[in-house]
């Protein structure tokens, strides 16, 4: 602590007031970032899950927002990034949103953006849960291809309209003697799916996509339940599931097709590592622990699907390998490096 000139002592080691406001000023973009985001196909959507990380300050924000900001008016501001053209709204899976809440997202955004939202966990859960993530009883509500239309569906595709990218049936990690009547949760998800009027008048890029939690969802009736209606495998990147070598098959079944991938959880943390990511990653600002093997494969499995003319919609946590702005960038580098070699 010094006295200035002025008599009035400085104290350096304060942190800048955090900015308020309704609106959220956007990082300048890096001109490497606007090359890379220039070189990758048109029908190629790369972001994040969620954005309301104060601790993407110079990354994507352009100062110091309280997190409660960022998650009402970020949203503006991360579309100006050059790399980001899709989201995952995860907020949906813990309770259901309605129209006019999708609308909003849907305003703030360009006409060339696409979301990818997570359908509620009241639908994708088998269990019942307490705050701390305890299964306490069966979910009545699992999979029920009604309220999944009501609920999630319906209320999606008219408050997002063209700008609805993927709807994804995260299926939670079922308990386990449920996974001996696989053949009888594969038919109901088919009834699902099935149940799921026609996205494409309206979303012309939607896209229904099942991603799972236990690797033995992953069999042809699986695929056939898929197939069948049209809808497709979101690939799960995360400790609970095959790397994604042996997730492959799956989408080879499934093609041609869109790919849709979630890259969740770093699988140094096991496959219950979110709160140890969380701890270990925080603010989110830098990369932590790289990962580079599975960055490298899913630039193969993207190269391969967009040079194939379909729809990608790629979307990385915080829990990834740190920081998921810094992993966009990177695996924008290794898509660019792969088109140039």
């Amino acid at each position: 602590m010094q006295d200035s000139l002025f008599g009035e002592p400085q104290d350096r080691s304060a942190k800048p007031a955090k900015k308020s406001g309704k609106s959220v000023e956007p990082v300048v973009p890096d001109p490497e970032w606007i090359a890379l985001a220039d070189s990758l196909p048109s029908h190629l959507r790369l972001g994040t899950s969620s954005w309301n990380y104060p601790g993407w300050n110079g990354l994507v924000w352009n100062g110091e927002y309280a997190e409660t900001n960022l998650s009402r008016y970020g949203l503006a501001a991360y579309d100006k990034h050059p790399l980001f053209r899709t989201v995952s709204i995860d907020r949906s899976f813990y309770r259901p949103l309605n129209v006019a809440q999708f609308a909003q997202y849907a305003s703030q955004v360009s006409d060339d953006f696409r979301f990818v939202v997570k359908a509620p966990s009241l639908i994708t859960d088998a269990l019942v849960r307490d705050e701390t993530g305890r299964g306490m009883r069966p979910n009545a509500h699992f999979l029920n291809a009604e309220e999944a239309v009501q609920m999630f569906v319906e209320p999606a595709l008219e408050g997002l309209q063209h700008k609805l990218g993927a709807l994804v049936f995260q299926i939670s990690p079922l308990p386990g003697h449920w996974l001996a009547q696989m053949p009888k949760l594969i038919d109901r998800l088919h009834q699902l799916l099935a149940s799921i009027p026609n996205l494409k008048n309206t979303a012309p890029d939607g896209v229904v996509a099942v991603e799972v939690r236990d690797p033995q969802w992953l069999t042809p009736q699986f695929v056939n339940a898929l197939r069948d209606t049209g809808a497709t495998y979101c690939m799960g990147l995360h400790a609970k599931m095959p790397r994604i070598s042996e997730q492959l098959p799956i989408l080879r079944a499934l093609w041609p097709g869109p790919l849709v991938c979630r890259w969740n959880l770093n699988p140094v943390h096991g496959a219950f590592g979110y709160e140890e990511a969380k701890d270990a990653y925080e603010p989110y600002d830098k990369i932590i622990d790289p990962d580079t093997e599975t960055r490298m494969a899913l630039a193969n499995v993207i190269r391969g699907t967009a040079n194939g003319g379909q729809n990608v919609f790629v979307t990385l946590s915080n829990k990834a390998e740190g920081s998921a702005p810094l992993s966009v960038i990177e695996l924008a580098r290794a898509l660019h490096s792969k088109n140039h070699s």
